[in-house]
């Protein structure tokens, strides 16, 4: 029995009222490992521990918008060997239903995860092992509950016979998971962009199984 881990990453947001800071994708992207991979997360920690002994402050692990060009090359490199599954969904806003417009946030969240992970549980989950969702959520406190009941929801919708689905709601900062899935979600998108971005091609494309625009 192996179990699976799907660690998953978002950037944007899901505001449709017009405000012009709004961002015009949302994107979930996610990372994953199967079976122990307690190696790569040392692996990731000792990095966060180097950088800081010479003199860099990481109080929120890595976050690849945010990071320096050396920082990304030293986290992008480390990615590159331990080369888990990577698959990127982008809701492009534009594109929207009507009822996705007036719906609450939560529900368009909820909707964003069931459109990423509907296939992705089924292609990667193990014959009868846990999969766990790992999501790292950039909501308010206030909404944690009620996101964490959406993914719950998601994942209960998924059929499969032997395995099962436990969805994790955690800070991006505690996962070097999220942080791995945080970084190829933005390298991603800047390729989708047209964006230069040198570590796209040898250490996210290799492993990177889906880019999905479902309202394309």
């Amino acid at each position: 029995m192996t179990d699976v881990y799907v660690y998953v990453d978002e950037t944007g947001d899901l505001d449709f009222s017009g405000n012009p800071r709004a961002s015009s994708r949302f994107g979930l992207g996610s990372a994953v490992f199967r079976g122990p991979h307690g190696a790569a997360l040392a692996a990731g920690l000792e990095l966060r521990c180097r950088l800081e002994a010479e003199g860099l402050s990481l109080p929120r692990g890595f976050h690849a918008k945010d990071d320096s060009h050396r920082t990304r090359d030293e986290v992008f490199g480390l990615i590159r060997g331990q080369a888990p599954r990577f698959d990127v969904t982008f809701l492009d806003k534009e594109h929207a239903y009507p009822r996705v417009r007036e719906a609450s946030v939560t529900y368009r969240y909820k909707l964003a995860v069931y459109l990423h992970l509907k296939w992705l549980i089924l292609q990667v989950a193990p014959v009868d092992g846990t999969v766990f969702v790992i999501l790292g959520s950039l909501q308010t406190a206030g909404k944690r509950e009620a996101v964490r009941a959406a993914v719950a929801g998601v994942c209960a919708q998924v059929d499969l016979p032997l395995a099962r689905v436990v969805p994790c709601i955690w800070d991006a900062p505690s996962s070097w998971g999220i942080q791995v899935a945080d970084y190829a979600l933005w390298a991603t998108q800047r390729e989708a962009d047209g964006r230069q971005c040198s570590w796209f091609e040898p250490c996210v494309k290799p492993t990177l199984a889906s880019v999905f625009h479902p309202w394309a």
